[in-house]
């Protein structure tokens, strides 16, 4: 009889398992592929946490300097990519479902030329200023249909601390540019980003 008994409750532990492992791999999964992008009741999003320890891919820079002190945008563009979804742009040549790039704009540091550079130990050039801002888009072909699949946010072109929550912008705004220069490659300035480009890994 113990016998039997034993043998009863190793096959209800064994069936447990396999229960336990048919449903935790697909919340594993779930997790896996979620996105960083949160949006509120009212169709706006959140301002991401924790984006400066993402891939940092590059840091473009068009100063006022160079561009007759009107630059569109003259400070350093810092963007930023989580990992899961910079690997899978490396191997398929497009961003997943979900995607958030976060492009946030520093300064530069006090001018002492009138390009707009500096002397440093290092020689003449742009170094970083001062936080100015954070610009972002999330991948989300339904969600931003009519914009390529793509949906582009504002949370201050301003020092910090920065706004909480942003309403996406209008195609004239943002997307539109993108749509005209970048459609081929996935609505992203992927010339600027080496890591990107060159699909080299890291």
């Amino acid at each position: 009889m113990q016998k039997y008994l034993l043998l009863i409750i190793v096959g209800l532990g064994l069936a447990a398992s396999s229960v336990y492992l048919l449903v935790a791999k697909p919340v594993a999964a779930a997790q896996t592929e979620q996105s960083s992008a949160v949006f509120d009741a009212d169709g706006k999003l959140e301002l991401p946490t924790g984006f400066r320890k993402w891939v940092f891919v590059g840091a473009p820079l068009t100063p006022n300097g160079l561009n007759g002190g009107k630059a569109g945008f003259p400070e350093y563009h810092h963007v930023y990519v989580e990992q899961k979804n910079v690997d899978a742009y490396l191997k398929t040549g497009e961003f997943p479902e979900g995607t958030v790039i976060v492009k946030e704009l520093t300064r530069v540091l006090d001018p002492t030329f009138p390009d707009g550079s500096r002397k440093e130990p290092s020689g003449r050039g742009y170094f970083n200023g001062e936080y100015n801002g954070i610009d972002l888009t999330v991948k989300d072909s339904k969600r931003f249909a009519k914009t390529n699949g793509w949906g582009f946010f504002t949370f201050g072109h301003h020092p910090l601390p920065y706004d909480k929550v942003a309403a996406e912008k209008p195609v004239t705004e943002c997307a539109g540019c993108h749509i005209a220069n970048v459609a081929a490659t996935d609505m992203t300035w992927i010339q600027f980003y080496p890591l990107l480009r060159d699909k080299q890994g890291y």
